[in-house]
């Protein structure tokens, strides 16, 4: 852990987001973020003072907007941001943290063994190579990729019904309204801007919320022929 970090005290609002043991879970976290998250170069040494503001809440307050019960894939899960704050919260999600770099997948196994999140699997791999293969009902994506990308890689694995939230800050509304053709291609059924977190981080979360409608999946599979 770096000396900022062990001089850093959660916010206050971090005692209404991260209820109960969740609270222990977060700060556990956020010190392995701080100490080999850092040295292993997954986050730069300038976020350590900002690990709760920018990271941690900020993620934590997309639990607002994922149903009770669902399977969820973080894709391009990276240090496990929102992933891994999501399964915290959220111990009713089962959370698939998907991520190429195996540097990256060993730290998240070593963060799933240490927080013991039972309701947690590491995957090494792409979006792309799960076609077909996963089903699932939410996927979360963080500072992966361009909206026009990440629909193509998301919507074909989520159900018909399923959601895509993409967390997109500032430039959220500007790629929803640059990504009519690809939300056409991959069947969409809605598009929307969703605000998270009032109250509780500021400037509250923005999520781009993407419905999956039937052609998703059709869409993929007319690809294959």
């Amino acid at each position: 852990m770096t000396e900022e970090m062990s001089n850093q005290q959660p916010p206050e609002a971090a005692n209404a987001v991260f209820a109960g043991e969740a609270l222990a879970q977060a700060e556990t976290y956020a010190s392995l973020l701080a100490g080999p998250g850092v040295v292993r170069g997954l986050l730069g040494p300038r976020e350590v003072p900002r690990i709760w503001d920018r990271h941690l809440l900020n993620c934590a307050v997309i639990a607002e907007a994922v149903p009770p019960d669902v399977k969820l894939v973080d894709i391009g899960s990276g240090a496990g941001l929102p992933g891994i704050v999501l399964a915290i919260v959220r111990p009713d999600v089962t959370v698939t943290l998907l991520e190429p770099l195996l540097r990256r997948t060993v730290f998240l196994e070593e963060c799933v063994e240490t927080l013991k999140l039972q309701n947690v699997e590491v995957l090494r791999g792409r979006a792309e190579e799960l076609k077909g293969k996963r089903t699932f009902d939410v996927a979360t994506a963080r500072a992966v990729a361009p909206l026009d990308r990440l629909l193509a890689w998301s919507l074909p694995l989520l159900r018909e019904g399923g959601e895509l939230l993409a967390m997109k800050g500032e430039r959220a509304a500007e790629e929803l309204a640059g990504a009519d053709t690809q939300l056409s291609a991959h069947g969409a059924k809605t598009a929307e801007l969703v605000t998270v977190g009032r109250g509780k981080v500021d400037p509250p979360a923005t999520l781009v919320r993407v419905i999956a409608g039937a052609g998703s999946r059709a869409a993929q599979r007319r690809r294959k022929r």
